[in-house]
């Protein structure tokens, strides 16, 4: 198992004009009450503990009285920008219980917790600075991956909807134990088909904190998803390991069970599964997937260094041509897309062995 090195703090890139005029083409851009800055202004903050007491590396903030009513009104429209049509009306029902500040990490979000008052009910939603090479991932990921997302961006402000589910790490450590036969084969088929799914879009570091386990109850059993939540290390890296959840030593539990409950030739066709749901998911975006790719291909997302290193790398696994001809990420990116769309019946580029 590779201990792969992750670039210990990655630029942020800012969201240029062509992005902003796509942005607003599909309604993710909005004008906003409240920027990430305004949240900033936290007059102090207190240590968040778990269950378990232990450090969850957010702090919850507070701010001056003078301050906070009219930042709990302006999260409050926020929130209903997000999740309907922005109607002031469900207002007198919600309530701010908390905003959480997390210190770990490139982003720096804040998390922002949102109660309705007359059932108790909660939700979360995140406030960002807006980062262009999140906003390409998030984008690839509502239309590449199984999962519709929600998110608006306003000038340097991203505000994203909390994807429910239990944190990879932890799901490993106390959960995954306690799973039968049946339930290990699901999960250890699910993990091949997300690593896949991470190298094809180039959406890079899905260490086990960055994605969660999402179990649904049918009938007579449970079924579990692999969702990714952390979306700053889209087409960043030079190495194509990053790109593949199996390198990381914190999924090597998961590596383990693959290659405990899943046969080789199960595997490869796992792949090839993926790739072929990819590949049906680009041709019913076919336009919009385009019109990313074009401001991907405009936009500088990574260094000349790691460019050259990654376009090199999957030529190497490829032998396309185009690959060595890239001249930005945004390229290498939609030159792997084509490459999927054009090769994907019977195409596996590496296994777990």
């Amino acid at each position: 198992m590779d201990d792969l090195k992750i670039s210990k703090k990655k630029p942020s890139y800012p969201i240029n004009s062509q992005l902003h005029k796509y942005l607003q083409e599909y309604n993710r851009n909005i004008r906003l009450p409240i920027f990430y800055e305004d949240l900033l202004r936290f007059q102090g903050a207190v240590v968040v503990y778990d269950k378990n007491d232990e450090d969850t590396l957010w702090v919850r903030v507070y701010y001056n009285e003078f301050e906070r009513a009219e930042i709990d009104l302006s999260l409050k429209r926020v929130y209903s920008n997000l999740i309907s049509d922005g109607n002031e009306t469900i207002f007198k029902y919600l309530n701010i219980d908390a905003i959480d500040f997390c210190t770990f990490g490139n982003s720096k979000p804040f998390r922002v917790k949102v109660r309705n008052i007359l059932n108790d009910n909660y939700t979360y939603f995140y406030v960002k600075k807006a980062d262009a090479s999140r906003v390409y991932g998030l984008e690839l990921e509502h239309m590449l991956s199984p999962y519709n997302l929600n998110f608006l961006v306003y000038k340097d402000t991203l505000i994203e909807e909390h994807i429910a589910g239990i944190p990879g790490d932890e799901f490993i450590k106390t959960m995954l134990p306690e799973c039968n036969a049946s339930e290990k084969s699901q999960i250890a088929k699910e993990f091949v088909k997300f690593n896949e799914r991470c190298m094809i879009r180039l959406l890079g570091d899905m260490r086990s904190y960055n994605y969660v386990i999402v179990p649904t109850h049918d009938f007579d059993h449970v079924v579990f998803k692999i969702r990714a939540i952390d979306f700053d290390q889209q087409s960043y890296e030079g190495k194509l390991k990053i790109y593949r959840p199996q390198f990381f030593k914190e999924n090597f539990k998961m590596v383990e069970l693959v290659r405990e409950k899943i046969q080789k030739e199960s595997v490869d066709q796992y792949k090839i599964e993926e790739r072929s749901i990819v590949a049906r998911r680009m041709i019913s975006y076919q336009d919009r997937i385009g019109e990313l790719l074009d401001c991907m291909q405009s936009d500088t997302l990574s260094s000349p260094r790691y460019i050259d290193m990654l376009k090199e790398e999957i030529y190497q696994y490829t032998l396309d041509k185009a690959f060595r001809e890239s001249t930005n990420m945004g390229e290498v990116l939609k030159n792997a897309l084509d490459f999927v769309k054009r090769n994907y019946q019977g195409i596996s580029m590496n296994n777990f062995s």
